[in-house]
């Protein structure tokens, strides 16, 4: 495993993001540094930190240095050149895992658009600082092959685009052909790490890959389940997570937009987090959704991790994340607690007879 000095942000819950994207990448953070501001014009960091940056990566000696923030070209280009070494930014941190992560031909396809879109948003930085000197040789290309290069990515993107139009077609060719047959779909949605899969083992009998690592699904699985005693369909996804840019989300569409033909999304959420992140990732996923154009009367929240908690505190984060008005209810996917009554729920959607669940569904309906 490659090592890495991480600089990050003073908040808890950030940093154990941020620790958990680098281990998620392969690389073990040998050092963090926090700090309460990342975005200075230069380097991100202010001159002063620059120097305590580079007397800890002289003392590590790390294999990278990861930036938990978007960098600009020249950021990135400045930071190198002081320390004279790999500089990942959160994106750029995030796409290696993507790339770790894809093993269908469709999310191979995803992640790569996901990356031709991340150099293209960087390429005309790049040009303009390889026209004015400050990276000679950049890409070993001259003046005229830097404009070669631009037109490449796009070239890529073009091509890319197209095949993943193709899948997206075959997609709704699936989704046509379940309706004809009247299977009832299920989609499980939710941060990064929440335990949709393995809600989805749960539910399904299967034996997806399930680690601590994030985005460990990034493939969309469709497996069988039995609801009402009928054939249903249900569908894992890619994990949110907070600030995604939306080029990202973007290069998912065609595993995403799953979300939006579902007859129900499950959003899971995992109980066992502190409130302010807790809030944090809910915001971020809800967010998303909404982005995506999710209705929220297909939305059934299972607060997942719930045998950690007594009732009054599943009661607080209902509160805490407004949900009283929503259908809810709190679940352990490993111990398969309420796992049966969230299907029953899942099963009065099917039944469109939700007008007076939404009043029922929580804690007091579904008690132990």
């Amino acid at each position: 495993m490659n090592t890495a000095v991480l600089v990050t942000y003073e908040q808890d819950d950030i940093i154990d993001e941020a620790v958990a994207l680098c281990e998620s990448a392969n690389y073990k953070v040998k050092h963090v540094m926090k700090q309460g501001f990342l975005q200075k014009q230069k380097y991100g960091l202010s001159s002063g930190k620059i120097e305590d940056l580079k007397e800890i990566t002289s003392r590590v000696k790390p294999d990278v240095v990861v930036f938990d923030e978007v960098l600009k070209p020249s950021q990135n280009y400045n930071l190198a050149s002081e320390l004279k070494m790999e500089i990942l930014d959160r994106e750029a941190l995030i796409l290696q895992i993507f790339e770790k992560r894809c093993s269908s031909a469709e999310s191979k396809l995803q992640v790569q658009l996901a990356q031709a879109r991340y150099e293209m948003s960087r390429a005309r930085e790049r040009v303009r600082l390889a026209r004015e000197g400050e990276q000679p040789g950049f890409m070993g290309l001259g003046t005229f092959e830097v404009d070669v290069y631009y037109n490449e990515i796009k070239r890529r993107m073009v091509n890319i685009k197209s095949k993943l139009a193709k899948s997206g077609k075959q997609r709704q060719l699936h989704r046509q052909a379940r309706k004809r047959l009247g299977f009832k779909t299920i989609s499980l949605a939710g941060y990064t790490s929440a335990g949709k899969t393995t809600l989805f083992n749960t539910l399904t009998g299967e034996q997806q890959e399930k680690n601590d690592e994030l985005f460990t699904t990034l493939s969309t699985t469709v497996r069988r389940m039995t609801i009402n005693k009928e054939v249903a369909l249900i569908s894992d996804t890619v994990g949110f997570i907070s600030k995604l840019p939306a080029y990202m989300i973007e290069a998912f569409k065609s595993t995403l937009e799953e979300l939006l033909y579902t007859d129900t999304v499950i959003v899971v959420i995992d109980a066992s987090d502190h409130f302010d992140e807790l809030r944090k990732k809910f915001k971020s996923c809800y967010t998303t959704l909404n982005e995506i154009g999710v209705e929220v009367d297909k939305m059934i929240f299972a607060l997942n991790k719930s045998e950690l908690l007594d009732e009054d505190e599943i009661l607080d984060i209902v509160d805490l994340l407004e949900l009283n008005s929503k259908k809810w209810i709190d679940i352990s996917a490993s111990t398969q607690k309420n796992v049966d009554k969230l299907k029953e729920i899942v099963g009065n959607v099917f039944r469109n007879d939700i007008s007076h669940e939404k009043d029922e569904v929580g804690v007091k309906t579904y008690e132990n």
